[in-house]
């Protein structure tokens, strides 16, 4: 696209930020990305220790299907075609101390099989569960790269299925699985801190899975963001690192750029926060764009808990694992004065050989907290303390798969932890949230404004307008809001 001389400032290198950036490069706009860090990701995020990699985001890519909508969208942002994917049979197992263990299979009708025979007092319940992950295995999302004509159809087709969609999204889990007289089916969907999550969001990931649309990608969170900013670049943008933003500069009423720590400033026609909202709006701009809803959402809304993450590199081929393991405690994990685990998930990596060298395995286990405070205070206040409650847990997770694999102790030659002060010093995520606002029958899936009133020529995008969070949401935010940049600019949308 020929340079229109327009400039887009953009604060925050995570997924939203660089699909934002490459989308404004593509219709003609000089895109700069502002990057506090070192490294773009964000929440997307896998680093390096000694021989092993750890990951903190990627569970599974929504787009992996070609022939999918969510694959052509990222295709305007990446060459999606040089991922390698990795199609997951067995979303998790849930295990007790005892022996006791479900499989959630990717395939309904295994799924199906298998839990009839275990539970058939929950037939209907299993079957009905079945039903509706085919159901909405066969929804397709609109193609924002298609016609208004096709989409017009897709949407006709995928009309039977709304209701299905409604009735899910205003049950949380924790009821759902009340469905269930089985204690290991019921707590799959009862127990953990995201028990008030819709039932939605994990029906439509296990649909996703199961029609070839979620799969894992090779290299983690990671591989998806170095090519778009390897795109990005290519097409003539730029990420700036270590540069921080104080503020935004507004001339009456107009955002007309941004001033960072140090008392440099940039000047831009556009001014696009990819950045923690909280932060952006109360921070940035001094609260001074801020309406009722507004107010009342940062409030009120629930969001996703903050985490500690325990990361092990463990001198063992664990291929006798599950890929994703919930362990069900009979004594609770103590994870810091307000929170106690019943349940500890793992994640092992053995799936991914770049995590690892071959015959050993990368583990890391999520520890959800709303307790960010406690450590970000020990942090700054108390670092020995700070040190010796990171150790403890530590210790109590070793403990846990020791129980299970005898040796597992001995064997493990790395240990990474991150608290919920690591999340809030690496990200700005206000309360260390994973992922911003949770999609709770509440709060639903609608996305919020991108703009704030009285404020003009800017944008927000990401995870904070766009509730539930993960990688589809800084595409799918991104591409709205260049593409209204350009309508008011009289600039031709131009995405491929």
């Amino acid at each position: 696209m020929k340079p229109n001389g327009k400039k887009i400032v953009i604060i925050g290198g995570g997924i939203a930020g660089l699909c934002a950036a490459v989308y404004a490069q593509k219709c003609g706009f000089q895109a700069e990305v502002l990057e506090m860090h070192d490294m773009t990701g964000g929440l997307a995020m896998s680093w390096r220790r000694g021989a092993y990699t750890f990951e903190t985001c990627l569970h599974w890519f929504c787009g992996s299907d070609p022939a999918g909508a969510m694959h052509a969208q990222w295709a305007e942002v990446f060459d999606v075609d040089r991922l390698t994917f990795v199609d997951l049979p067995e979303f998790v197992r849930v295990e007790t101390e005892d022996g006791d263990a479900i499989t959630v299979l990717t395939d309904p009708d295994r799924l199906e099989a298998e839990w009839l025979k275990r539970a058939p007092q929950d037939a209907g319940a299993i079957r009905r569960l079945a039903s509706d992950i085919r159901r909405l295995g066969a929804l397709r999302m609109p193609d924002p790269t298609k016609s208004w004509v096709a989409n017009a159809l897709t949407l006709l087709r995928d009309l039977p299925t709304l209701p299905l969609l409604r009735s899910l999204g205003r049950i949380p889990l924790r009821d759902y699985g009340q469905r269930f007289t089985d204690p290991l089916l019921k707590g799959f969907f009862a127990g953990g801190e995201l028990s008030g999550l819709s039932a939605i969001a994990i029906l439509i990931s296990l649909a996703w899975m199961a029609s070839g649309e979620a799969k894992y990608v090779a290299g983690g969170a990671q591989a998806i963001i170095r090519l778009i900013e390897q795109n990005l670049v290519h097409l003539g943008g730029r990420v700036r690192f270590g540069a921080r933003v104080e503020r935004i500069l507004v001339e009456n009423d107009t955002a007309a750029g941004v001033q960072l720590v140090g008392g440099e400033t940039i000047k831009a026609d556009w001014v696009i926060s990819a950045a923690d909202g909280h932060a952006t709006i109360y921070d940035l701009l001094g609260g001074r764009y801020v309406d009722e809803a507004i107010g009342k959402a940062y409030a009120t809304l629930e969001l996703f808990p903050s985490y500690l993450q325990v990361s092990l590199g463990v001198g063992l081929d664990l291929h006798d694992y599950p890929p994703s393991l919930v362990r069900l405690l009979k004594t609770p994990l103590a994870i810091d004065p307000e929170t106690e685990a019943r349940q500890v998930s793992f994640r092992i990596f053995h799936f991914d050989p770049t995590f690892a060298p071959a015959g050993k395995t990368a583990v890391t286990c999520l520890l959800p907290t709303r307790n960010f405070a406690y450590w970000t205070q020990l942090r700054s206040g108390q670092p020995e303390k700070y040190r010796a409650e990171k150790l403890r847990v530590v210790e109590s997770v070793i403990a846990i798969l020791e129980r299970r694999s005898p040796g597992l102790r001995a064997a493990t030659e790395v240990i990474d932890v991150a608290t919920p002060a690591s999340i809030i010093r690496y990200t700005g995520n206000w309360k260390g949230s994973m992922e911003g606002w949770l999609p709770t029958p509440k709060t639903g899936f609608k996305p919020m404004s991108r703009t704030l009133p009285g404020l003009k020529r800017f944008m927000m995008v990401g995870q904070w307008v766009s509730p539930g969070g993960g990688l589809p949401s800084g595409l799918m935010t991104a591409r709205p809001a260049i593409k209204a940049i350009c309508k008011q600019d009289g600039v031709p949308f131009t995405p491929r």
